[in-house]
Formats: structure tokens, sequence, C-alpha cells
């Protein structure tokens, strides 16, 4: 990892402290996976089309379900215990979870977080973010992949994430802790003017 303060060393557990340290790489998003450092591409042009429509249907969700509430988009420090800063896609902390909102990041377990998987972060999303999003004890994890056309929510049950609510293609998906809130997949994937 030249070119970073604070450079990872092998044995070496970093933390928050060290990733404030590190300086930013163009094309790149760093994050820390329980006290290891990892570099995430830039998102595609896809991947930010499908981010940001979803994000503006969450935004209008949950404006009526939790006005207290608020749905961020990354890049936004998310941390969660000393060894681990993630920058979801996007989350949402309800009004009940204010006391997690800092200044500069999230200190602590959202609501809801959501990843868009992209080709070079499949398995980091899939198994990895999973098991950290659910030892966190993150109600909701969301796994979005456009390249695939496909949405899966998953919900804590019993401390372990199950499926609740899945769609594929052009779907229409509607998840049962969410009243009144669907996502139609096809409006997701489209291209402008499609």
């Amino acid at each position: 990892m030249a070119g970073h303060k604070g450079d990872e060393v092998p044995g070496k557990t970093l933390t928050y402290d060290d990733y404030l340290e590190m300086t930013e790489e163009p094309g790149y998003r760093l994050e820390i996976l329980e006290g290891i450092l990892v570099k995430v591409p830039s998102p595609s042009v896809l991947h930010q089309r499908v981010s940001r429509r979803l994000l503006r249907l969450l935004e209008d969700y949950f404006g009526g379900t939790d006005p207290r509430g608020e749905v961020f988009s990354a890049p936004l420090d998310t941390t969660l215990g000393n060894i681990t800063v993630v920058q979801p896609d996007i989350l949402f902390i309800s009004g009940k979870q204010r006391d997690i909102e800092k200044e500069t990041r999230i200190d602590g377990s959202p609501e809801l977080v959501v990843e868009i998987i992209s080709p070079t972060s499949r398995r980091k999303d899939r198994v990895q973010k999973m098991q950290i999003y659910q030892k966190a004890g993150i109600r909701h994890y969301w796994l979005v992949d456009p390249e695939e056309k496909t949405l899966e929510c998953f919900g804590l049950r019993d401390g372990i994430y199950a499926l609740l609510a899945v769609g594929l293609e052009n779907d229409r998906v509607n998840h049962s802790e969410f009243a009144g809130l669907e996502i139609d997949l096809a409006a997701l994937w489209a291209r402008p003017g499609e």
C-alpha cells in the first residue's frame, strides 16, 4: 500500500485512528474490515444510477414513515467498533438512532445498510461484509446486483440474516417489514429515456 501514511504493517490490526491518517487514492475508496485495509474501486456509472434511484425511493419512503430518520449515501464513514470502518452505498438511520450520527461519521449500527454489488466486490459484499454487518447487529442488509438485476433483502432473525424479500429482472419487490414500500426493479436498471 505504498503512498499511504500509516501503511498496513503485516500482523498489525488497523484502527479508525490509522484510517484517519491514510491519504486518499484517486479511483479508490478505503475501508477497514476487522482491522484489514481494503481498497474499493470507485463505482461505475451503472452503480451510481442504481444507487441514486434507490436512494431517492428510500428518502421518499422513510420521509413519510420515520421523518426523524435519515438516509445517507457513500462516501460516509461508518464505524462498527474501532477496527471496522465501512462506507455503505446507502444507509438509513432511524429517528430512534440519532445518537449514532456524529459530525464526520456514523458511529454504530444503522437500521438498514444497502450494498450495490460490482464485479470486484461480489465476494466481499456477499460474505465478508454480510458477516460483519450481522455481527454488528444491523437489522436489515440489502444486496443489489445491477449486472444480475437482483435485489436480496436480509433481516436479522435470532442474530442471523434470513432472506426476507427477493426479486429479479422486472419484479416489484414488497418487503414485509417496510409496509407500503414497493421497489420496481425495472425502474432501477433502466437507462434514462428507456
